[in-house]
């Protein structure tokens, strides 16, 4: 049997590139990776045309809108970037037997809740970003059966725009930095979700174990702020620059955030045996890959 072929779409973006890292120590797949360039994904018909040409047996989507702030003012894009797109995708793959792997976010939740949400509570987005991500939630449960949906939270790498690399560029540039400790979640480290990922479809499409479809909730274990999280990469970096906590009302933002999104990983964990990392352990994985670079 040939080796399965992912198809990795949003390819040259922070997740995209962890899989590209990852390559060469997952022999047992073929890779095709896609930047904007070789595929758009907003665009049905070049989604079509790439995935009835190439069959890939999975389809990993990396492809999102992600800037929170900017998608208040550009709707219109964020919708394409995350709703529509996701849509193209689930509709080629369900007509291609695909296997689909989707990435969405903790901001489909209003942050009201004080337990980790789970997969059934209630979804009530604040911003732009939150509901485009939920649409496309919506549009790819509604087109194929055969998908993953990942919830995330607070995505960094060594790869790209992140806060990791923001709070390691200002600890060295400033005097101290005055970071937000009233909005609760969990790091997660893209490095550690490709290898999750990977795994996974390891597990399905490989092994065929039954991994039931759907919806799950994926970051690594703990709690923190923002203000907790760059105190860490601050500390762990050997850097000594202070962090002082300030409240989120201090910053003028657009994009409402939700107070609390700690994300619930029992249904993973249970469904693939797979444990999550603490996020403190994740960001020393994520220090020693900047430092081996």
């Amino acid at each position: 049997m040939d080796k399965p072929l992912l198809l990795i779409t949003g390819a040259n973006g922070q997740l995209g590139n962890e899989f590209r890292d990852l390559e060469e120590s997952r022999g047992e797949f073929r890779f095709l990776f896609a930047g904007k360039q070789e595929l758009d994904v907003t665009v049905e018909s070049w989604v079509k045309k790439i995935i009835l040409q190439h069959k890939p047996d999975a389809v990993i989507n990396c492809a999102a809108y992600t800037n929170v702030e900017k998608a208040e003012d550009e709707p219109e894009m964020a919708y394409a970037g995350n709703a529509l797109s996701a849509g193209n995708l689930a509709e080629a793959c369900h007509e291609a037997n695909a296997l689909l792997v989707h990435i969405s976010t903790d901001y489909v939740f209003d942050g009201e809740k004080r337990t980790p949400y789970n997969e059934e509570d209630e979804v009530a987005p604040l911003n732009i970003y939150g509901k485009s991500k939920l649409e496309g939630e919506r549009l790819i449960d509604e087109k194929t059966d055969r998908y993953y949906t990942l919830r995330t939270s607070w995505l960094y790498s060594t790869h790209g725009h992140n806060f990791y690399k923001t709070m390691l560029r200002l600890g060295r540039e400033k005097e101290f930095l005055a970071v937000v400790s009233d909005q609760i979640a969990s790091p997660t480290y893209a490095g550690q979700l490709a290898q999750d990922t990977l795994a996974l479809v390891n597990k399905t499409l490989i092994h065929q174990e039954h991994v039931p479809y759907g919806l799950y909730h994926y970051t690594q274990s703990g709690i923190a702020s923002w203000f907790d999280f760059a105190s860490e990469i601050i500390s762990q970096s050997g850097l000594t620059t202070p962090v002082k906590p300030i409240s989120s009302g201090s910053f003028p933002v657009k994009a409402i955030r939700p107070a609390y999104s700690k994300l619930d990983t029992s249904k993973w964990e249970k469904n693939t045996g797979m444990i999550v990392p603490g996020w403190k352990e994740s960001l020393t994985q994520c220090i020693l890959k900047m430092k081996g670079n």
